[in-house]
């Protein structure tokens, strides 16, 4: 006979965390995204009247505990035995009205305290992602640190969960094995476990022998219902698939017919460009003979321009030969008497020359007679202690011809 029942059920999940404060407290401290400061040390749990209300089906696959702490704040506990798309809705839902409901009790919008829900799901739902904890809450969608606190969503995949190492999150690892490792195939509890006195006690709550007749009649009921509930969703699974199929084949169907109605559009669409193509061709044609008619005219026409042009040409330049003749007849006479001028300065330039030479010689003997007076005048007076400053004022001579006498 087994020794101890699966937690996960609806009678071994509220006797462990729905009747002992103290490991409720420990399951939310560990799985939470809580930091030091905001650990909880007290809950109190809610009234009955305050629980929300579950379909038929939800009764069977899903098992809650709720609270809150000395903080006002507000915690949902939750046990999932299948997954639906509605579910994240439903959990959002349920958390959104217990934040909400605070207001009714005459709170302002400053003393309204956060609501965290807690999830855990015995089913597999974010098959693309290998993580198993999935945190939701509101965040500035760029600025990630900017966070409006309120609501705080965990979903835990349970069975997505492999234990690696205990150096991070010790108790989350072992809350964790405890629900996914203990049931009735368990023969030998791992020495991790036992270790941990919570999760010792946990153990002790879920022994076999501690549940009553009726007690295990309906935690057995719970699982028959759970195996019925996810026989009929398998089954609808089942269905839908049958039906997605059948769906998808008529998709197909009719995308290949609208295929073959798109293809014959386009061969006529193509016949179409084909046959405006040829009349573009024809019309291309008479416009290219046309074209060449043009062209001949308007050759004949430049032939005939460009023949008057010549003709006028040839006139224009018989008048500039003729022009050109009268000048240079005109430059040979201006030549001519360039010439004779030219003669004629020359014969004044030779003539001014030679009085030039002339002026010069004779301004040499007069500056040779003055130099050598003015040579005889600085040496008497340079003999009779005169001051050479003195003398070179008086003969016009340098200092230096002065001193060197």
């Amino acid at each position: 006979m087994a020794k101890y029942l699966d937690p996960k059920a609806d009678l071994t999940f509220k006797k462990i965390f729905g009747e002992h404060k103290h490991l409720v407290i420990s399951l939310l401290n560990a799985m939470l995204p809580l930091e030091d400061d905001e650990r909880i040390t007290s809950i109190e749990y809610w009234p009955a009247e305050k629980i929300p209300d579950r379909t038929e089906a939800e009764k069977y696959s899903i098992v809650d505990v709720c609270c809150k702490d000395n903080k006002q704040r507000e915690f949902i506990v939750e046990m999932q035995m299948s997954w639906t798309d509605s579910f994240k809705r439903r959990v959002l839902l349920n958390a959104s009205k217990a934040y909400v409901a605070q207001t009714e009790k005459g709170m302002n919008y400053a003393s309204l305290q956060p609501v965290y829900a807690l999830n855990f799901v015995n089913a597999r739902f974010m098959e693309e992602v290998d993580d198993y904890y999935h945190y939701y809450h509101l965040v500035h969608d760029k600025y990630t640190d900017q966070v409006i606190d309120g609501l705080h969503l965990v979903f835990v995949e349970l069975p997505k969960f492999k234990p690696t190492s205990f150096s991070d999150k010790k108790m989350q690892v072992l809350w964790l094995r405890f629900l996914t490792e203990i049931n009735e195939k368990t023969s030998e509890v791992p020495a991790e476990l036992l270790e941990n006195a919570e999760v010792t006690e946990a153990l002790e709550i879920v022994e076999r022998a501690a549940f009553s007749d009726d007690e295990m009649r309906a935690y057995d009921k719970f699982w028959d219902r759970v195996s019925t509930q996810r026989t009929y969703e398998e089954e609808i699974k089942q269905k839908a698939d049958v039906l997605m199929r059948h769906a998808e084949e008529k998709v197909k169907q009719a995308e290949a017919k609208v295929e073959q109605a798109e293809a014959k559009v386009e061969q006529a669409e193509t016949q179409r460009r084909q046959a405006e193509a040829k009349a573009e061709q024809a019309e291309a044609k008479v416009e290219q003979a046309e074209a060449k008619v043009e062209q001949a005219e308007a050759k004949a026409e430049q032939a005939e321009a460009k023949a008057e042009q010549a003709e006028t040409q040839r006139r224009q330049a018989e008048a500039k030969a003729e022009q050109a003749e009268a000048k240079a007849e005109q430059a040979k006479a201006q030549r001519r008497q360039a010439e004779a001028k030219a003669e004629q300065a020359e014969a004044k330039a030779e003539q001014a020359d030679a009085q030039r030479r002339q002026a010069d010689a004779q301004r040499r003997l007069a500056e040779e007679k003055l130099t050598q007076k003015d040579i005889d005048t600085a040496r008497k007076m340079k003999a009779l202690g005169s001051d050479p400053a003195f003398i070179v004022q008086i003969t016009g001579l340098s200092l230096e011809q002065v001193n060197a006498l």
